[in-house]
């Protein structure tokens, strides 16, 4: 029996502000364990949360980005569950009335043929919520310790419609979340530190039917790879369930990259389970049409139009489109190049190329890369004007790099200006002519493709420096001749 997989994510992203969402601790990673904490954040009695209007604006800014409508009114409430890291044994986030709905995204996504799709992805809700602390487990003695450094730093719950049917889909509407909440600069989106993380909800049922099956969510994943692979896994666990005759069973798994496979944890927790209730110590948030306008005012032109963008006005394939917009400071980096050098997609090749290949080689971000846009460009004008050629662009590109010195200055203390005098280079095509009886007798014969060596022994000949258009054009004389 064929089944449909039916897929749905809730992201959790961390937002970047300098305090806590509720009290004025500092969100800073990495400082020594309980060193970010207060009486607000650990809960203790008779002190009360303080709402940080900028998560409210980064939420707005989200909202607004993936096309969701945002509440006028909105409130906090308490989700009520008892684990080490909750120090007050409940959770402020939003329930009935979260502060966006029913927005979407548009994502293009590999379908396993060789080919892309595009397709509109829903989502049902985004909201705002503290973290929990870290529980950090002795691998030596059977203690844990509890890190509440975490509690209290601002989260954006984003929750989709179920309407992914593959982990590729996922993986692609994952990658377009995390690029536009960097576009944003709302958060760094560094999955390894847990600032983007999801939860996934999957569920198979027969081909061709239209009720879902029984889902189980997937906790906590934090990478690309894991949350494909993990879905992948589970639809294959389910389908075995299934054809053996079992039942899928409602429940909360995590994912074990090691052995590859999800593990059961718990049984799936439903709302009720949590009793939630409006937050008595919080008012209900107002949010007017001045607050919206003056974020929507300040909106980066987003992945997606500046991919068609790139596509209508400057002429770039849409892969290549693709590439550039997916980080905001590559994007920046090509636009800055081609302000200087108006050649989009000679400026696209380069900087795809060789730049990526430099930057991954290194292990190097677009922000620290030792060339920038005003020297490639600066290089690629020696390229067009015929001062050096292609090959030796890819050389002086190299040195660029290691020494931070200026194309031009490369070019002049190592005499790398290409040679274009047809006299020159005429002289070194009669030698090549002559050291190849054999070839230029099967030239002549018919064996035109034979051009092509003997442009690379010219080009040999004077070190890369000849002007490759002149050469063509002096052996085809000779050669005809």
């Amino acid at each position: 029996m064929e089944y449909q997989a039916v897929i749905g994510l809730e992201v959790h992203v961390q937002l970047k502000t300098r305090t806590k969402i509720f009290c004025g601790c500092s969100t800073r990673f990495g400082a020594p364990p309980n060193t970010h904490t207060c009486p607000v954040c650990l809960g203790m009695p008779g002190v009360l949360p303080v709402l940080n209007r900028k998560v409210v604006d980064y939420t707005i800014k989200m909202a607004l980005a993936t096309n969701c409508r945002l509440a006028r009114r909105c409130r906090f409430a308490r989700k009520n569950y008892f684990y080490p890291d909750l120090p007050k044994g409940y959770q402020i986030s939003q329930y009935e009335l979260p502060i966006a709905e029913h927005g979407h995204i548009n994502i293009t996504f590999e379908n396993g043929s060789g080919g892309s799709e595009e397709k509109r992805i829903g989502i049902t809700r985004i909201h705002m919520e503290e973290d929990a602390g870290k529980l950090i487990h002795d691998t030596e003695r059977p203690v844990s310790h509890v890190d509440y450094n975490r509690t209290g730093v601002p989260l954006m719950e984003i929750v989709s419609e179920p309407d992914m049917r593959s982990p590729r889909e996922a993986g692609a509407y994952l990658r377009h979340l995390r690029t536009i909440v960097r576009y944003l600069d709302i958060s760094d989106g560094n999955m390894e530190e847990g600032s983007f993380r999801c939860d996934a909800n999957v569920s198979i049922h027969p081909r061709g039917t239209d009720q879902f099956g029984t889902r189980t969510e997937i906790k906590n994943l934090n990478s690309f790879k894991h949350v494909e692979k993990a879905i992948q896994y589970e639809i294959g666990r389910q389908r075995e369930v299934l054809l053996e005759g079992g039942a899928v069973v409602q429940e909360t798994r995590l994912w074990n990259p090691e052995k590859t496979r999800t593990t059961s944890m718990r049984s799936k927790e439903e709302a009720h389970d949590y009793r939630y209730f409006p937050d008595p110590d919080l008012l209900p948030l107002v949010i007017d049409d001045e607050w919206i306008n003056t974020m929507g005012a300040t909106l980066p032109e987003l992945p997606e139009a500046k991919q068609r963008r790139y596509r209508t006005e400057l002429g770039l394939p849409a892969y290549d489109a693709g590439v550039l917009t997916a980080q905001r400071e590559l994007a920046e980096y090509f636009e800055a190049c081609v302000e200087l050098f108006p050649q989009p997609k000679i400026v696209s090749n380069w900087v795809m190329g060789s730049l990526l290949g430099l930057l991954r080689a290194e292990g190097r971000s677009i922000s620290d890369s030792p060339v920038s846009a005003a020297g490639l460009a600066e290089l690629l004008k020696l390229v067009d004007t015929g001062v050096i050629s292609g090959k030796i662009a890819k050389t002086v590109f190299e040195e660029m790099a290691q020494s931070g010195a200026s194309a031009p200055a490369i070019v002049e203390s190592r005499g790398l200006v290409q040679v274009s005098d047809s006299s020159a280079i005429e002289a070194e095509a009669r030698q090549v002519l002559a050291d190849n009886p054999d070839q230029v007798t099967a030239y002549q014969g018919g064996k035109t493709k034979l051009m092509g060596f003997f442009v690379g022994q010219v080009m040999r000949a004077t070190r890369g420096k000849a002007n490759p258009k002149v050469v063509n054009e002096v052996l085809a004389r000779l050669l005809k001749g």
